[in-house]
């Protein structure tokens, strides 16, 4: 499995998630970005993040993951 490949399983498992993973082959930084993260701590948008890939975590086929997440609102705003 690629990282295109992990980008599309955040995208299926979140509604409306926009998604880029970055990593070397076991370690991984992905950036969500989704109107479903509004109203919701880090840890709670890490967790939604997290249950997708509980499978790889498991298994060692990602050995770590850094999660970047953010409502529309929140990313632009650390854009400008």
């Amino acid at each position: 499995m690629d990282m295109p490949d992990f980008a599309k399983m955040i995208e299926d498992g979140i509604e409306g998630a926009r998604a880029s993973v970055t990593g070397d082959g076991s370690k991984f930084e992905a950036v969500v970005i989704s109107e479903t993260f509004t109203g919701l701590s880090q840890v709670k948008k890490h967790q939604m993040v997290y249950r997708i890939f509980s499978a790889e975590l498991a298994s060692g086929a990602m050995h770590a993951l850094t999660i970047k997440a953010y409502t529309p609102s929140e990313w632009e705003a650390a854009n400008r």
